[in-house]
């Protein structure tokens, strides 16, 4: 089972910081993200979404591929590509991976000009190493499918602070 997790950053930039720490952790085996996509409301009102994918140029290319390969069994290799990449774009504009995009684009209109709303579909996760990784980053829950424990656990660890090498030294300092 998936959870969705939406906050809100000042601006773009941070939460493209933390879409890219998150996906390190990823890296580290303690998340899987299904999609991770930032909505940036700009000054004239406008939601622009920044995904990880773009649907219309990888079935444009897929389309493309299989268009030569059938035309070449044809004897009519250019025709083939041209007709897979053309049928191929239309497919994949109208294909919809992970977080869908009219949710988001709606979520999107309830941010201040000028923040950004990282939302991340969380396929799997060990809570307590990722949360102590995400704490002091900052940012506002603005939405999330988790249970009230887990969620307030969340808004707890973005607004505290962030522990230095030095807390941590002296925390782990034996007292005698």
């Amino acid at each position: 089972m998936s959870d969705l997790v939406v906050v809100v950053y000042p601006d773009e930039q941070k939460a493209e910081e933390i879409r890219q720490r998150l996906f390190e952790l990823q890296k580290e085996y303690l998340i899987r993200i299904g999609d991770a996509v930032i909505a940036v409301k700009n000054d004239k009102g406008q939601v622009k979404l920044n995904q990880l994918m773009n649907t219309t140029a990888v079935g444009a290319a897929s389309g493309g591929l299989w268009g030569l390969l059938i035309g070449a069994i044809f004897l009519m290799p250019l025709v083939g590509a041209a007709i897979g990449a053309a049928s191929g774009a239309v497919g994949g504009a109208l294909t919809d991976f992970g977080i869908n995009d009219k949710f988001m684009k709606e979520l999107g209109e309830k941010l201040q000009p000028g923040n950004a709303a990282l939302f991340v579909l969380v396929q799997g996760v060990t809570g307590d190493k990722v949360l102590e990784e995400l704490r002091g980053t900052g940012g506002e829950v603005l939405k999330t499918s988790l249970d009230h424990s887990k969620e307030q656990a969340l808004r707890e660890a973005l607004a505290a602070h962030p522990i230095t090498p030095e807390a941590a030294a002296a925390t782990a300092a034996p007292t005698s």
